[in-house]
This record gives C-alpha cells, sequence and structure tokens, in this order.
C-alpha cells in the first residue's frame, strides 16, 4: 500500500505545477481588480495612471497564461486520480492542500484586521472597502474551495468542471473590462507616446527657461538649444518624426505645441486633479491636454528666473 502511494515524479510535476500556476493566477485576479477600483474611484492625493494602466497589463498577461495552465494541469490531475483513485492520498498533494488553506486562512486574518485598523482610524473609504472585500472574496472562495476538495468524497461530481467555467468566464470577463477602463491596446500605446510628447516638452521647457537665465533673451528657434557640452538635442515625436512646434509670443513668453493622440479627460485626469498628476516638472506646471494640436504657454517670471551672474572675463595677459 505504501509502494502505491510514492509520488512519481510526474506527480511531483503536476502537483507543484498546479498549485504554482494557482497562486499566479489569484495574485494576479486581485492585482487586475485592485486597478480597476483605483481607475474607477480614483485617489486625488494618490493618482498615477501610467502605473495604473501598467499593472493591469501585468495582470492580464499573468491570468492571460497562468489560468489556461492551471485548467489544464489540474484536469491532468483530476484525469489521474480517476485512473487512480489511491493517488488522492498522495502525501505532497495534502500538503499542498493543508498550505494552501493555511495561506488564504491567514490572508483572510490579515485581511479583516487591515480592515478593523482603518475603521477605527476612520480612514475607511469607497475604494478602500472594496479592495479589502476583493481579497476576502477571493481568499474565502480559495478557503472553501479547498476544504471542500479535501473532504468530498464523490470524485465523479461535475463541481469541478462547472467551477473551471465559471473561472475562465470570469478571468475573460476580466481581462475584457480592462479594455473599457483602461483602454485597449492600441489606445495604451498612444498614451505611451502622448507620455513621451509630454516629457519632451517639460526638457524644452526646461533648456528655454535656462537660455534665458544665462542670456536674458530666448531662443530664436529649438536648435539654438542644443549642446554638445551637456549632450542636449532637442526630441522630436517619435511617432510622427515630426519636430514640436515652438514660437515666442513676447519677450518673456513661449508656447510649446505637440499633436496629441488622446485625451487626459478620457484617462480620469482632469485640469483641476493636474496638481497631482505625474506629468508635473519641478515648475509645477500645467500639461492638461486634449487630443489633437495642443499648446502650453509659458511666461517667464524675471524676479523668479534672475538672468545668471555668471559672465565669462578674459583671462588677464
Amino acid at each position: 500500500m505504501d509502494t502505491q502511494l510514492k509520488s512519481t515524479p510526474k506527480d511531483v510535476f503536476l502537483q507543484l505545477f498546479n498549485i504554482v500556476t494557482f497562486y499566479l493566477s489569484v495574485i494576479g485576479l486581485i492585482m487586475l481588480y485592485a486597478q480597476y477600483i483605483n481607475a474607477l474611484l480614483p485617489d486625488a492625493l494618490n493618482y498615477y495612471f501610467t502605473g495604473i494602466s501598467e499593472t493591469v497589463r501585468v495582470a492580464s498577461s499573468i491570468l492571460f497564461v497562468s489560468v489556461p495552465s492551471y485548467l489544464l494541469s489540474a484536469w491532468m490531475l483530476n484525469k489521474d486520480i480517476a485512473n487512480a483513485p489511491e493517488k488522492r492520498e498522495l502525501k505532497l498533494r495534502k500538503w499542498l492542500t493543508y498550505f494552501t488553506l493555511f495561506v488564504s486562512a491567514i490572508t483572510i486574518i490579515i485581511d479583516l484586521m487591515i480592515f478593523v485598523y482603518n475603521f477605527l482610524n476612520g480612514e475607511l473609504t469607497l475604494r478602500f472597502f472594496l479592495k479589502v472585500f476583493v481579497v476576502l472574496l477571493v481568499a474565502g472562495a480559495v478557503f472553501s474551495y479547498y476544504l471542500w476538495d479535501l473532504k468530498r468524497q464523490n470524485l465523479k461530481t461535475n463541481i469541478p468542471k462547472i467551477l473551471a467555467i465559471v473561472l475562465s468566464v470570469l478571468v475573460l470577463g476580466s481581462i475584457i473590462a480592462g479594455f473599457f477602463i483602461v483602454g485597449t491596446p492600441g489606445a495604451q500605446r498612444n498614451r505611451r507616446f502622448d507620455d513621451e510628447r509630454l516629457q519632451n516638452l517639460q526638457s524644452i521647457q526646461d533648456q528655454a527657461v535656462n537660455y534665458w537665465t544665462q542670456k536674458n533673451v530666448l531662443p530664436p528657434k529649438l536648435s539654438d538649444l542644443e549642446d554638445s557640452i551637456s549632450g542636449f538635442k532637442v526630441p522630436t515625436d517619435s511617432a510622427t518624426k515630426l519636430p514640436y512646434e515652438y514660437n515666442i509670443t513676447s519677450p518673456l513668453s513661449f508656447e510649446l505645441c505637440a499633436n496629441f493622440a488622446t485625451n487626459d479627460a478620457d484617462f480620469g485626469i482632469s485640469a483641476s486633479a493636474q496638481a497631482n498628476s505625474p506629468y508635473l516638472n519641478s515648475f509645477q506646471q500645467n500639461w492638461f491636454h486634449n487630443s489633437g494640436r495642443v499648446c502650453f504657454t509659458r511666461t517667464i517670471d524675471p524676479e523668479l528666473y534672475k538672468q545668471s551672474a555668471n559672465v565669462v572675463k578674459p583671462l588677464p595677459r
């Protein structure tokens, strides 16, 4: 009897592969819904859409690969058990099952502790409650399923098949929901191009202000900002390969223009929330934009950006 209960290399591989892909699936699902909550209920003090969309892509990638892998390994394990019911008593299988029950139980306890602490601290918000609920729901479902699987006697039940179908539909629906919440892959690509445009405009703005502080005049054209010593080269739009538009509107004012593919409002960013957006540089300028051609006007305050007192003097003879 003991000989029959020894794990073969195939058993070890399938059991470990199954549990690892299961953990990855759970982590990916929690990550995905946590970021959906962040996107739908943004925090004005901690809103970073680029980080949200990046985490959504990571979580979706994890689910897209790990869930089918988990379901495939679970099917193979159930097939083995159907052919050899004694494999339900393998020590490795029981160890992994009880370890999963332990992890899910600890997760539930910690999740409830965090909930009570924040409730007593008066910081309970809807977005926090939903995140706690997601973790509690997932951990509770994991604990309930593995406890049921550990105690069940009927090996011919259709419940695992039904749960597999429900899980597949849930995961597929969750991934598709991301297209409506954070945008399609094409929209995300356009957003990354717009992020790069903003970074380029900020860089040009910094160089233009520095040029004025050194020479007390705005650069006549963008090419005048290039410096072989510092290595600065005026960036261009990497999507269109066209230069950015630069216009002098007064001795102390200039505008920078670019063609954007997306609208900030479509990503939950408003002009009033710009003070907490990731697109601000050290000058705390407003970079809110709509789609299409958008110009940003900048006016230099002479008292704030005083002309440099460093004047190169000729060396004495």
